[in-house]
């Protein structure tokens, strides 16, 4: 996290503090207390309780200080004792609760939850203590399974000040610690902290190579923290901020600089920050294309929800997705990180743990997500956090655990599970379009969206000249990707893993790729092209639609809501059998029966066109040269199409608006800083 000292302090005591003059001692203190100056506030109410040992009102605000600056821990015997005017009292179970937790002490937890949810009056808060309970008990589940995980302080490298946040790219080993900085942050009452490296093999530290990274990543008496890199090691993002100055960042945001002529360039704020939201924790995918990290923005979940950004080659961000509420809850999730072996894990005190922060593990199946606690010893009762494998079996993560060496402390683990067996599944593809001689030409520069069996986005990517595209997915789930690029139809095609996997048991390695192929074909968007639907059809002299018919029809209710800016007509075709005034009678029927089922879908009047032309536009012959009959050129006959009538101005997407807003690099790759 951006300063030591705990791991999500501060988010909860980042707000700026301003020099207070002309109050009372308390209203200096209350004001100090909104401003974030909780170790000046803590110093007050201290004084207050050598001559008040029972003050309800001193013993909450001490307690509210140690919470905020997330040392809930100390908080405790606070919470026992706090009340007064304006307490809610509601509030200091639930937080004593929270604290009796983090101290392990479980029993006692249980009692004052259940005192919660039995005495209070607020169904939102019965619903918090009842969900809280709950996690109690799912605890007892989690410590009756089997761990293989081993863990060990790395203590050649941690000190007595906070190290944490542990990343590893090319041989070396980057952190954040307050160790060699004497300025104070007054929040905490911890030192500022600073970005980190040394060589490593591994969890082998060589700590005689242990030196800040440049003062131009290092700003002095700025917190500076948590790092992540793209899969080249040419760009790193980092967070930095809480100056503690009114004209200074708001809170925390991310910043951007890469690596050219043997140096890091000066770093710039990146777009998806936000004027008055706190940004943090970044995690690069292992492709690099996406950028994950933890925000407060409104409209999120709770306190500090995890969202994903998408990166395109010339590094400008665009998408900003919420990861949405299986992932994200009341708490706070942060640290996110997606391992090589294709595991999101990521920390958080809002799903059931032992107290504090802990390290949880999204596991998929069949469409689903899981989160799973990786249980103990991984997890304590103190925050752990921001995990990173170096290994599928072995890696890094920081603890503030008892019996560790300083404040947050980087722990290496390996998982000795003898069934670990990962199965990475991608899919990979070309974007084409038709000649005019039927044959397929690759189609550049298109942009390829991956939805999941609920429809919801997974992936974008944009392919070059290659045509190339490349989806992580999972399997036994169906998914539809979607292609669009200028002067084509937006396209839809449907893939499945169903069928596809292989059994973990039945491989060697600890890490198996495997890629499976597909390809997406675009039509050309162009006046008077027309398009022939496949298996509509109708009862003998019937302009009913049958039920098989619909699902066709469905399909294109798809294309017309992926492409608004056309306008069709619907047409329908009849074999030679009947008179030319029945054909296109019933044709014409056929054909506006198919406009008001489109209609009915919600596809706009204005938009559609019923044309019948019986048997005057006949594809195949209805009888042979001899004067037979010939079935099968009746049947294509029988035909329903739509053909592109107009083309407008295509609507602008509202996340097509948001990207406008992201900051954008010339050819090479210069980014310009966006302003608020």
């Amino acid at each position: 996290m951006i300063q030591g000292n705990g791991s999500i302090r501060i988010f909860l005591a980042a707000l700026l503090m301003v020099g207070i003059l002309g109050c009372s001692p308390e209203k200096k203190a209350l004001k100090e207390f909104k401003f974030g100056n909780f170790e000046r506030v803590i110093e007050y109410y201290q004084n207050v309780l050598k001559s008040n040992p029972n003050s309800g009102r001193a013993n909450y605000y001490i307690a509210e200080c140690y919470r905020q600056s997330n040392r809930i821990k100390l908080a405790e015997p606070y919470y026992q004792k706090a009340g007064g005017a304006g307490v809610n009292k509601d509030s200091v179970l639930l937080y004593l609760a929270k604290a009796q937790q983090a101290n392990g002490k479980y029993a006692e937890a249980t009692q004052t939850l259940e005192s919660l949810r039995a005495g209070t009056s607020e169904e939102k808060m019965r619903d918090k203590a009842v969900k809280e309970l709950a996690g109690m008990t799912y605890l007892d589940e989690l410590n009756n399974r089997k761990s293989y995980y081993r863990v060990k302080n790395l203590e050649a490298l941690n000190s007595n000040f906070s190290e944490y946040s542990p990343t590893y790219m090319n041989g070396e080993l980057y952190f954040t610690s307050s160790r060699s900085n004497d300025r104070i942050y007054g929040a905490t009452g911890t030192p500022y902290t600073d970005l980190y490296k040394a060589e490593t093999q591994g969890a082998v530290v060589d700590i005689n190579t242990v030196k800040p990274l440049p003062e131009s990543i290092n700003t002095p008496n700025v917190n500076v923290g948590t790092i992540t890199f793209s899969p080249d090691g040419k760009t790193m993002v980092f967070a930095k901020g809480n100056t503690g100055k009114r004209k200074g960042a708001n809170d925390v945001d991310l910043f951007l600089s890469r690596y050219r002529s043997n140096a890091w360039t000066e770093p710039i704020q990146i777009n998806i920050n936000q004027p008055d939201s706190w940004e943090s924790t970044p995690a690069f995918s292992p492709d690099g294309r996406t950028l994950y990290f933890s925000s407060n923005r409104k409209g999120g979940y709770g306190g500090l929800d995890l969202y994903s950004a998408q990166m395109d080659s010339r590094g400008r961000f665009a998408r900003v997705r919420n990861m949405g509420p299986d992932i994200n809850t009341s708490g706070n999730e942060t640290f996110p990180y997606v391992s090589e072996n294709g595991k999101f894990y990521f920390s958080s005190d809002g799903h059931p743990g032992y107290g504090m922060l802990d390290i949880y593990v999204v596991n998929r199946l069949n469409g689903k997500t899981a989160v799973d606690n990786l249980g103990q010893p991984v997890n304590s009762t103190g925050d752990d956090f921001g995990i990173f494998l170096f290994k599928p079996d072995r890696g890094f993560f920081t603890s503030n655990r008892d019996g560790g060496k300083g404040d947050d402390d980087i722990y290496t683990f390996i998982n000795d599970d003898p069934n670990l067996r990962v199965v990475n599944y991608y899919l990979q593809g070309i974007t084409y379009s038709m000649r005019p001689d039927s044959t397929r030409q690759i189609l550049a520069d298109t942009k390829v969206t991956l939805l999941d069996g609920k429809g919801d986005v997974m992936q974008d990517y944009v392919t070059g000249n290659d045509g190339k595209f490349l989806f992580r997915v999972y399997e036994n789930e169906k998914y539809t990707l979607i292609g669009e690029t200028d002067g084509f139809l937006v396209k839809r095609g449907p893939y499945q893993t169903i069928g596809k996997s292989v059994a973990p048991e039945t491989l060697r390695e600890l890490l198996t790729n495997i890629t499976l192929d597909t390809l997406l074909v675009l039509d050309r968007l162009e006046k008077n092209k027309v398009f022939v639907l496949n298996n509509i059809y109708f009862g003998l002299d019937s302009a009913n639609i049958r039920p098989a018919s619909g699902r066709e029809l469905d399909k294109l209710v798809e294309v017309l809501n992926d492409n608004p800016e056309i306008k069709i007509e619907m047409s329908s075709h009849t074999d030679s059998i009947g008179s030319v005034e029945y054909n296109i009678n019933l044709s014409q029927r056929r054909a506006t029966s198919t406009v008001n089922y489109l209609i009915k879908k919600g596809i706009p009047a204005e938009r559609l066109v019923a044309k019948g032309y019986g048997e005057s536009k006949p594809i195949a012959r209805n009888t042979n040269r001899d004067g037979t009959d010939n079935p099968d050129g009746r049947q294509r006959n029988r035909r329903t199409e739509f053909k592109i009538l107009e083309i407008g101005i295509r609507p602008v997407k509202d996340d097509e608006d948001e990207d406008d807003k992201y900051f954008k690099g010339d050819d090479k790759g210069e980014d310009k800083e966006n302003q608020p």
